[in-house]
């Protein structure tokens, strides 16, 4: 206990300046068993301590952080230390990497059942099942913590607070929302960085931030995905290739037999693999709205997650259409559905259609209807239904 006490206060007392998340204002903290999924990099352990700080209580002993990779669990258990600590004093137990620790759920249920007055705040990769784990479903409530939005990069860089938007508000209002923003800031003069590294908050790190996600990548491949989906690590070098294939052909329009073949394995195997890349929150699988009626076969077409990834993974194949079109779909799916469209590039929420394009404002007369918009690539500001494509990073 006393080692994970004084690991607790050199992580506060060594801890940098952070980018303010904004998912903490949407948690409630009243709540005694709380989730926060994301996949790995986009700073689940920062939001933790920064849960102390923001609530001034680094020299609360009643409140606790701890890593579940942390060697001490695998001999003593969860259950025995949570009652030790309840016993102390403790009301607030925060544990980051609970997907580390075998038999997490029940013992979390556990926990949660033998002390009622205990809250206790964990992290998970976004590949484990919270919600509907059998054993916490009824008493968890399930937070996603994203990479930063464009915003939250602008507002860092900039020392600005600009205000997020649902998608609703930049379609009726995006003229206006648009001139509060150019009056402090020129958001083309961000925009290209964020397109590099800005979706990754370690990119406040010294290091290379093209080593930090390729980190990062490794990190999901050779333990999020082979560990908790149970693959052989003989069949890692397959999802590797499986992920480099894509990154250098996105959008990708796939062959999945094709794609059986150039990385050696079954269609069967391709689909599993898919899925799980997708789930890691490494690739996004753009489906028709037809899709939804019957069982998937396979995407219309494969997106990297984020722009970030094209230029770790594939740097010499990053092109403006990959680009900005993975843009979109990472920023507005946060926050809506996206399928695929005979009417653009993205069918938004079963009712927008959306074509990413040149920095043209004029919509083609055949096109200009109520549900159709152009999501325009470096043009400050926009006219009717046409929309800067920047400003589709104001969604979260």
């Amino acid at each position: 206990m006393n080692t994970l006490l004084q690991t607790h206060c050199s992580l506060l007392k060594n801890k940098k300046s952070t980018i303010k998340r904004e998912l903490s204002n949407k948690i409630d903290w009243s709540q005694r068993l709380i989730a926060i999924k994301g996949s790995r990099g986009v700073g689940k352990t920062t939001f933790l301590l920064d849960y102390v700080t923001e609530n001034d209580r680094e020299d609360d002993k009643t409140c606790l952080y701890i890593n579940l990779n942390n060697l001490f669990f695998t001999a003593q258990g969860l259950v025995p230390f949570v009652d030790e600590f309840y016993k102390k004093g403790g009301k607030t137990l925060l544990l980051d990497q609970i997907h580390k620790y075998p038999n997490w759920a029940e013992d979390l249920r556990t926990c949660h059942d033998s002390y009622p007055d205990l809250q206790i705040v964990f992290t998970a990769s976004s590949i484990l099942r919270v919600k509907t784990n059998e054993h916490i479903k009824e008493c968890v409530s399930t937070y996603y913590l994203n990479g930063l939005s464009f915003r939250e990069f602008l507002n860092h860089e900039t020392g600005c607070h600009f205000k997020s938007y649902t998608l609703q508000e930049v379609i009726d209002n995006h003229e206006e929302i648009v001139e509060k923003i150019l009056s402090k800031v020129r958001p083309l003069a961000f925009f290209n960085d964020y397109l590099q590294f800005g979706y990754y908050p370690c990119y406040l790190e010294e290091r290379s931030f093209i080593d930090n996600i390729l980190k990062i990548i490794n990190l999901m491949l050779e333990f999020d995905i082979t560990y908790l989906n149970q693959i052989e690590l003989k069949y890692l070098t397959k999802l590797k290739k499986l992920l480099y294939i894509i990154a250098c052909t996105v959008p990708l329009q796939p062959n999945v037999s094709k794609l059986a073949n150039d990385v050696e394995t079954s269609r069967a195997t391709i689909m599993n693999y898919l899925k799980y890349l997708k789930n890691a929150q490494l690739i996004h699988l753009l489906n028709s709205d037809k899709d939804k009626t019957k069982k998937i076969k396979k995407p219309n077409k494969i997106y990297l997650h984020n722009p970030n990834l094209l230029y770790a993974i594939s740097p010499d194949n990053v092109s403006k259409e990959s680009l900005y079109e993975t843009f979109f779909y990472n920023q507005v799916s946060v926050g809506s559905s996206l399928t695929s469209t005979d009417r653009g590039h993205f069918k938004v929420d079963d009712k927008f259609n959306f074509e990413i394009q040149g920095s043209s404002i004029e919509i083609e007369p055949k096109y200009r209807t109520e549900d159709y918009f152009v999501a325009a690539d470096m043009i400050e500001r926009g006219k009717g239904n046409t929309i800067p494509l920047w400003l589709f990073g104001f969604l979260y």
